[in-house]
């Protein structure tokens, strides 16, 4: 049984991985935002699922945007083997209709977020020598599409910052890895932000007709019995990573609807594995068993 703190669990790949975990045998810390506004339907299914089949669900409050959330919250969890880096939110729009205040607001949301949480364990995983972090990216943190130039940046800056975290945590006996879903049937799209500088969004026209028919096109993917959008796909990931021994986990893992960019991780892997031979640092990648 593992230790398991989940962020942003009121919905989609949080609440779902936060259940299952749990009936896995897993000691599961759920924690999300506003549990007493917002999200206290979430908060009390996620209780009342927890005592209706005697498992181990805490919900705790967290907002990863504000260090003192999160260092209040984790002072109260004993020991955390499994961090699942999950929170997260897409900002979507022309590049330049988003104000500066509202571009820092998505980094600090899905990077440094990510950061603050990890800070907050890595100090017990480090005197434990043991411990994981799963960073939950996207298949947008490997490619590009016009619209989400802002949630691209978070999402190819957690990915640089994982894989180089991954490397410094190594030796520790703390393994780091990303997973990186396409579009699941979480209301991702029904999330999004848009920049409030609408006349300069407007602009933008071919952008914003583009979005749309995108997002029709994998809402119509969700009624398809045979795409890979449930969100299950991602739990069960988790899980195995959770099961798999040290020295065997692969840095990246796409799940779901690739758009190809399988293609790229399997590409640039080997160019990957030989910077680390030419930098002596193979042993780096990832705890040994």
């Amino acid at each position: 049984m593992k230790k398991v703190l989940i962020t942003g669990c009121s919905t989609g790949f949080g609440f779902e991985s936060a259940k299952y975990l749990a009936k896995k045998g897993h000691h599961v810390y759920a924690t999300m935002r506003n549990i007493h506004s917002k999200n206290a339907k979430a908060e009390k299914e996620l209780k009342d699922f927890a005592k209706t089949n005697s498992l181990k669900i805490d919900v705790l409050e967290i907002d990863v945007t504000s260090d003192k959330s999160v260092n209040d919250a984790v002072a109260q969890i004993p020991e955390v083997d499994v961090l699942i880096n999950n929170a997260g939110l897409g900002y979507g729009g022309p590049v330049e209709a988003f104000a500066s205040s509202e571009i820092m607001d998505q980094l600090d949301l899905n990077i440094v977020g990510t950061i603050r949480m990890a800070k907050a364990v890595l100090p017990g995983m480090r005197s434990r020598k043991s411990g994981l972090i799963i960073q939950v990216s996207s298949t947008a943190g490997r490619g590009a599409f016009p619209g989400f130039g802002v949630y691209h940046a978070s999402k190819w800056g957690l990915e640089g910052m994982s894989e180089a975290m991954r490397y410094e945590l190594a030796p520790l006996g703390i393994d780091v890895v990303i997973v990186e879903p396409g579009p699941f049937a979480t209301n991702f799209f029904g999330n999004i932000v848009q920049p409030k500088d609408a006349e300069m969004a407007a602009a933008y026209q071919h952008v914003g007709g583009f979005m749309d028919g995108f997002g029709q096109q994998v809402e119509s993917m969700y009624k398809d019995e045979n795409a890979p959008t449930d969100p299950m796909i991602v739990v069960q990931i988790f899980e195995n990573l959770i099961n798999m021994p040290n020295g065997s986990r692969p840095i990246r893992t796409i799940a779901g609807l690739d758009f190809g960019f399988q293609a790229v991780n399997d590409a640039t892997e080997p160019i990957r594995l030989a910077g680390l031979q030419g930098m002596g640092i193979t042993d780096w990648d990832g705890p040994r068993s």
